[in-house]
């Protein structure tokens, strides 16, 4: 199905093609090769991943909105390729080791890639719709400074169409101030294809933000966040989160693999406390 959907968008874009002068067809042409290779590697994903990878493609969603800059279209690009890479590394489900555990069924798994490193995954289901969740990860992405300890600040430097945004995020101190201050420029996309949501993003330069002082610029990504209505009971939602961070400096691998484990530990209990705050009326 998805090699025939993949034809079908190509065969569907080309009078689009044909229309399109300089960068905007370099682009649609760069986007229509790379999600045809994906479907070419691609060895059966699950069905959620089929589901968003079959409507990801830039060319109806973004191309057709506006005409982008070059540097809007690279950002675009990277915010795809988050999501791509991301969704590859989730399918597999091979050689993921056990982390951390919690109580409540909350679990922290993580495998080492040989072109990424150390990767970690957290698993768990929120007592909150998905449209909930959502709207506090994604629609109030800058307040999240205000309920998640470990965020100082996250603020948008720059939207680009519907999907991608810009952001920096600086982390707050860990106790005892193990690691240092550390802040990451990011370039996230988000897309939501029917009951699935995917919030990807990975590290990015701009100009605007160069390095700041007292804080050492940190690389994220591929990373995302996963949504989906726990089956049978669509008032709750699965999220899974896969993190891929390297926090740069002189940092022994024991300290940064358990402060990123109790990282994700600690988003779930404080995400699931700022959803179930009284609604201002």
């Amino acid at each position: 199905m998805l090699p025939a959907t993949s034809k079908l968008c190509a065969a569907i874009s080309y009078r689009h093609l044909r229309n399109m002068t300089g960068l905007r067809r370099q682009a649609a042409v760069a986007i229509s090769q790379e999600l045809s290779r994906l479907v070419s590697r691609s060895p059966g994903p699950s069905t959620w991943i089929h589901q968003v990878r079959r409507r990801s493609s830039l060319l109806s969603s973004r191309l057709e909105e506006k005409p982008f800059s070059e540097m809007e279209m690279s950002y675009i690009k990277q915010g795809e390729e988050a999501l791509q890479k991301s969704l590859r590394i989730l399918e597999d489900q091979d050689d993921w080791k056990t982390e951390t555990v919690v109580g409540n069924g909350d679990k922290v798994l993580s495998k080492v890639l040989p072109d990424v490193g150390k990767v970690f995954r957290l698993e768990v289901v929120v007592d909150q719709p998905l449209d909930t969740v959502y709207g506090e990860l994604v629609d109030n992405m800058e307040q999240m400074g205000d309920w998640n300890p470990n965020v100082k600040e996250v603020r948008i430097l720059e939207k680009i169409g519907k999907d991608t945004v810009i952001t920096h995020e600086k982390a707050a101190a860990t106790p005892g101030n193990i690691v240092g201050p550390r802040d990451f420029v990011s370039v996230r996309c988000s897309k939501r294809r029917g009951s699935t949501c995917v919030l990807a993003g990975m590290s990015t330069t701009y100009g605007a933000m160069p390095e700041q002082e007292g804080f050492i610029r940190a690389e994220n990504g591929p990373t995302c966040m996963v949504l989906r209505p726990l089956p049978g009971s669509p008032s709750q939602t699965r999220l899974t989160w896969l993190l891929s961070i390297d926090l740069k400096g002189w940092l022994p691998k024991t300290i940064i693999n358990q402060v990123l484990s109790q990282t994700q530990v600690d988003f779930a209990k404080h995400l699931r406390q700022r959803l179930a705050r009284p609604v201002p009326v």
